[in-house]
């Protein structure tokens, strides 16, 4: 008997680019060249993004999609003509859950910023008369997760974005060239301290009780004292490279239930079981006090060259180097009086760190001042490099965005 010949939807292809930007990548889109389901947000949008990068894979390697199965592999953005006054191009960050259908909206990726400005030039999103012939053009960005203006300084050689350069980004094997991005008023309305407090008592059941500083600036993140977590026997001293916590399923689930009643604390979910959904926002981190080091990478890190270490997880995992919004955060933190940030560095005042994270350095400022007894973020600057490194189109089966 012949079998019925069975007829699928064949593959379509949609216009995009795979960028670098800091020590993250991600697959970038123009909002027009998407097709018109998945231009506005809702389940169309995300089931096509989830099948660009390949998620969910319930084998966590991203093989059939552009993803490379870890948080800072495995991200999305959305560019367009910004509508907003005195603002060049709106940027929409897509942060694409591993092993589950979902896409967390909630907050910016601060390494994939450093790209936005080159991708919105090469794709004509900034005006012409905005880029200089040799210099640098100053692409200003309109976050549209966080609502927040972010400045890149992107490089320009005979009227063309400049990509090649010695500066050295730990977290990323090859030099590039430098781009300043300036956070201007990361933290906004509200108290860039939702408790109220530089430092709390976060008190997690079954965990402990630890001294935390929550801050909303750059990206909402709980910071700990390393020297203060103490589970099943296990220490922590803020030198940990990726293994000894990612291999430890005992830990993740520490932090995970650190993190989740920290949101609780900081007003981001109502209910400890809200955090499963949230899992971008808010991060979890530990800091401590210049120690030696060797990176992943086999560099020696010397405590003489660095403020203070510190770790961060992201989706579940410790981060191989640190996000760009959470390197915000800690420069903000840094530069209040106080905070478990502040006084890792060694207290007092300061305009600036150098902290040491798995791969490396890196240096961060920002500009606060104390108004009417609430500290103000003015700006947060830092140094990221980003290059494309595949342009065209990426294929996917025409009916993966049928909801």
């Amino acid at each position: 008997m012949a079998h019925k010949a069975q007829t699928f939807p064949p593959q379509i292809k949609i216009p995009a680019t795979y960028m670098r930007g800091g020590t993250s990548k991600g697959v970038f889109f123009n909002l027009t060249d998407l097709p018109e389901e998945a231009q506005v947000p809702g389940p169309a949008r995300d089931a096509l993004l989830l099948r660009v990068v390949g998620s969910p894979d319930p084998y966590g390697k991203h093989t059939d999609g552009m993803g490379g199965a870890t948080s800072s592999t495995s991200k999305t953005v959305i560019l367009s003509k910004s509508d907003i006054a005195d603002h060049d191009v709106n940027y929409l960050f897509g942060q694409v859950s591993i092993d589950k259908p979902f896409i967390d909206w909630s907050g910016n990726c601060g390494n994939l910023t450093a790209a936005v400005g080159s991708f919105a030039i090469n794709s004509g999103l900034v005006d012409a008369d905005r880029i200089p012939e040799n210099g640098h053009a100053e692409v200003r960005i309109w976050q549209a997760n966080i609502e927040k203006t972010i400045i890149a300084h992107v490089p320009i050689t005979n009227g063309q974005v400049q990509e090649t350069g010695d500066f050295i980004l730990d977290g990323v094997t090859f030099p590039a060239a430098e781009v300043q991005v300036d956070f201007l008023d990361p933290a906004g309305e509200g108290s860039m301290f939702p408790t109220g407090n530089l430092v709390d008592e976060l008190e997690v059941p079954n965990i402990g009780t630890f001294k935390a500083t929550m801050i909303t600036a750059g990206i909402p993140t709980i910071f700990l004292n390393a020297d203060e977590i103490n589970f099943n026997g296990k220490t922590y001293n803020g030198t940990e490279l990726q293994e000894a916590i990612n291999n430890d399923d005992e830990a993740l689930e520490m932090f995970e239930l650190i993190r989740a009643y920290g949101a609780k604390a900081m007003g981001l979910i109502e209910n400890i079981e809200e955090a499963a959904n949230r899992q971008h926002t808010p991060k979890v981190a530990f800091v401590a006090s210049p120690a030696d080091y060797v990176s992943s990478s086999g560099k020696n890190i010397s405590a003489n060259d660095i403020d203070l270490n510190v770790r961060a997880l992201s989706m579940g995992k410790l981060h191989h180097a640190m996000m760009g919004t959470a390197a915000v955060a800690i420069a903000t933190a840094s530069t209040v009086p106080g905070t478990v940030v502040n006084l890792a560095a060694g207290g007092g005042d300061r305009q600036s760190v150098v902290f040491g994270h798995p791969s490396g350095t890196l240096k961060v400022g920002a500009e606060t001042e104390l108004q009417n007894d609430q500290w103000i973020a003015k700006k947060v600057f830092m140094s990221r490099s980003a290059r494309i490194l595949m342009e065209g189109w990426v294929r996917v089966p025409g009916d993966c965005f049928t909801v």
